[in-house]
C-alpha cells in the first residue's frame, strides 16, 4: 500500500489497537473481557475520538488532539479493542479482531499513516507474541513507505518482529502511568516528522532483568526515575525518541526481559544501535536495585491496628500487591482481610473488592440489610482461591459508573458494574467497610469510593494495587505510611516462587548471577 499525495484535505490516518496485559497463570481473557473494558470499531470509534469523557485510554485522544492542532488531517478509525488484564487471550477472539482489523484497513483506501493504541504484554492461548503478529501483519499489507507508530505501556515486553515493523516506538515515562495523553501527543509529532522527513527505525537491545511490579516505580530515588531522566537526555537530532521498557514478567514468556528502544528519523540505524546500546549498560548497572522488599502479613496488620487506635498517626495504605487485578489478579484473596478482621483493627475500608455475585446479592437485599456474606463463593478452596463467610451490612448501593478525577483514568468514563459498601462484623466488634464491584479493576481514583460513601475518616485504605493507586491517592498518607504486604496471589513481586516454563534463565533477580552482555 503505498502512501497518497497530500493535499488540502491533509493525510488519511488510520487508527487501531490492541491493548491488555496477560498473566501466564490467569484464566483466558475473552471477547466479553474485551466488550466489558473497550472494543469499538468504524463510527463507534470515531464518536469517541473527541468526546468530553471519552471509553479510550488517554493516548488515543492526545493523539488526535495533537494531529488537529498540527493541521489537517483525515482519521480513518478502524478498530480499539482493550480488556483489564488477565490471561491469556482466547486464540479465536484475536484471530477474528486481526482479520477484521485488515479486512478494514484493505476497505479504507490509500492511508498515509497508522497510529496504534498497545501494550505490547499480550499472550494468546496459542502465542507467545500475538504483538508482534498484529504489526508484522499491518507492514505486510502497509509496506515499507507507510509510517507506523505506536503507543506502548511501561510494562511492555517488547519482541524484534514489533520493532521491525514500526516506524517510531513510544512508551509512558510513569509510573503510576499518568502521562498517556502526553504520549499520543508525542506519537501526532513523530508521525508529521516521518511524513516529512522520511522513513522511521526503531532498535532495541534486551536485558536479561525482569524486575518485579513494584520496583518499576518511576518516583525521585527510584532508580528507574533516573534512568528515564538519563534517556531524554539521548533525544535530538535524528533519535525521536528513547524508551525503557520494563516489562511485565508475569506474562512468562520468551520476550520478558527489560528492553531499551531507540527511535530515529532517516533510517539511521547506527545512530538508534548506539544510544541503545549505551543505555542498556546504564541500565545493567543498576540492576541491583530493581528489587522489591514486602511487608510481612503479620507487620502489616500490626500497623493497621496501630493506626486505628492511635489517631495521632497519619492515615495507613496497605497494597495488597500479590492480588492485583492490573496484573491479572483475581481481585478477590481474602488472606489480607480476614487478618485485619480477625485482628480487630478499626477505621479499615478495602476498596475495591471484585465479587459480582456477592453486589448482586447485596443489590437484591437492598440497604440496611444485614445478611452472613460469602466472599469469593465459587472458589476452589486451594492455596489462596478461597471463600470467607461473615455478617455483613448493605450500607450504600450504586450502579458503578464514574469519571476520573485524577491520576490514571482522569477524564475518561469507567464502571465497575453494581456496586455495594458493605460493613463486616470483625471478631471484636469493629466493622471493616468494604467496596464490592462485579466489573475486574484495580482501584484507581477517588471517585471509584466517592460515589458511595466518605473517606474522611478512614484510618487504613487497603487496595488491591501495585501501585497506580498511587498518582490518585497521593494526598492520602505519605510515602512511608505505605506498605507493600507479602501476601499469596497471583501477581505475587516473589518471582521465584512462581512455576515459570517460558521466561529465559538465567535473568536477574531470580538469578542472581545472571550475566550481560
Amino acid at each position: 500500500m503505498e502512501p497518497v499525495s497530500r493535499g488540502q484535505a491533509g493525510p488519511r490516518i488510520a487508527l487501531a489497537g490492541f491493548f491488555i496485559e496477560c498473566n501466564r497463570w490467569s484464566p483466558v481473557s475473552t471477547a466479553q473481557d474485551f466488550q466489558a473494558g473497550t472494543d469499538l470499531a468504524g463510527d463507534d470509534l470515531a464518536a469517541q475520538l473527541r468526546a468530553a469523557a471519552p471509553r479510550l485510554l488517554p493516548d488515543m485522544p492526545g493523539f488526535v488532539a495533537e494531529m488537529d492542532r498540527l493541521g489537517p488531517w483525515q482519521p480513518v478509525p478502524l478498530r480499539m479493542a482493550g480488556a483489564q488484564p488477565g490471561g491469556p487471550v482466547d486464540q479465536a477472539f484475536f484471530t477474528s479482531f486481526v482479520e477484521d482489523v485488515v479486512q478494514r484497513l484493505l476497505e479504507s483506501g490509500p492511508l498515509d499513516g497508522v497510529y496504534v493504541c498497545a501494550h505490547g504484554a499480550a499472550l494468546t492461548t496459542q502465542q507467545d507474541d500475538p504483538d508482534g503478529a498484529f504489526f508484522e501483519r499491518l507492514r505486510a499489507i502497509l509496506g515499507p513507505a507507510v509510517p507506523i507508530v505506536a503507543v506502548f505501556d511501561l510494562h511492555a515486553n517488547v519482541c524484534p518482529r514489533t520493532v521491525q515493523a514500526l516506524s517510531a516506538f513510544v512508551a509512558y515515562r510513569t509510573n503510576p502511568h499518568v502521562d498517556l495523553r502526553e504520549r499520543g501527543e508525542e506519537a501526532a509529532r513523530h508521525l508529521h516528522t516521518l511524513l516529512r522527513e522520511g522513513p522511521g527505525v526503531v532498535e532495541h537491545v534486551k536485558l536479561p532483568l525482569v524486575p518485579p511490579a513494584p520496583s518499576q516505580l518511576v518516583a525521585p530515588g527510584h532508580p528507574y526515575h533516573a534512568l528515564i531522566d538519563l534517556a531524554q537526555q539521548q533525544v535530538g537530532g535524528r533519535v525521536l525518541n528513547v524508551s525503557l521498557c520494563g516489562g511485565f514478567a508475569l506474562a512468562d514468556s520468551p520476550h520478558c526481559g527489560f528492553s531499551v528502544c531507540v527511535s530515529a528519523s532517516h533510517g539511521d540505524r547506527a545512530a538508534a544501535r548506539e544510544v541503545a546500546g549505551r543505555l542498556a549498560h546504564a541500565v545493567w548497572r543498576e540492576r541491583g536495585r530493581f528489587v522489591t522488599r514486602l511487608t510481612p502479613l503479620a507487620q502489616a496488620v500490626r500497623a493497621a491496628v496501630q493506626a486505628g487506635e492511635d489517631t495521632a498517626l497519619t492515615p495507613l495504605i496497605l497494597a495488597d500487591v500479590a492480588d492485583n487485578p492490573g496484573g491479572g489478579g483475581s481481585g478477590q484473596t481474602v488472606d489480607l482481610l480476614e487478618a485485619l478482621l480477625d485482628a480487630g483493627a478499626r477505621g479499615v475500608v478495602l476498596g475495591v473488592y471484585t465479587d459480582p455475585d456477592l453486589a448482586a446479592q447485596a443489590h437484591a437485599l437492598g440497604t440496611g440489610h444485614t445478611f452472613e456474606a460469602c466472599l469469593n463463593r465459587h472458589a476452589s478452596g486451594r492455596g489462596f482461591d478461597r471463600s470467607l463467610r461473615v455478617r455483613a451490612t448493605v450500607q450504600a448501593l450504586h450502579g458503578g459508573e464514574f469519571v476520573g478525577r485524577r491520576g490514571m483514568v482522569a477524564g475518561s468514563r469507567r464502571t465497575m458494574g453494581p456496586t455495594a459498601w458493605l460493613a463486616l462484623e470483625g471478631r471484636h466488634g469493629h466493622a471493616l467497610q468494604l467496596v464490592v464491584i462485579s466489573v475486574r479493576q484495580q482501584l484507581l481514583d477517588p471517585a471509584q469510593l466517592d460515589i458511595l460513601g466518605s473517606l474522611a475518616d478512614v484510618r487504613t485504605l487497603v487496595i488491591k494495587s501495585r501501585g497506580h493507586f498511587r498518582a490518585a491517592f497521593e494526598g492520602f498518607t505519605s510515602d512511608d505510611r505505605i506498605l507493600e504486604v507479602d501476601c499469596p496471589g497471583l501477581t505475587t513481586p516473589n518471582l521465584a516462587t512462581l512455576p515459570w516454563a517460558r521466561l529465559p534463565r538465567p535473568v536477574f533477580p531470580i538469578d542472581v548471577d545472571a550475566a550481560w552482555p
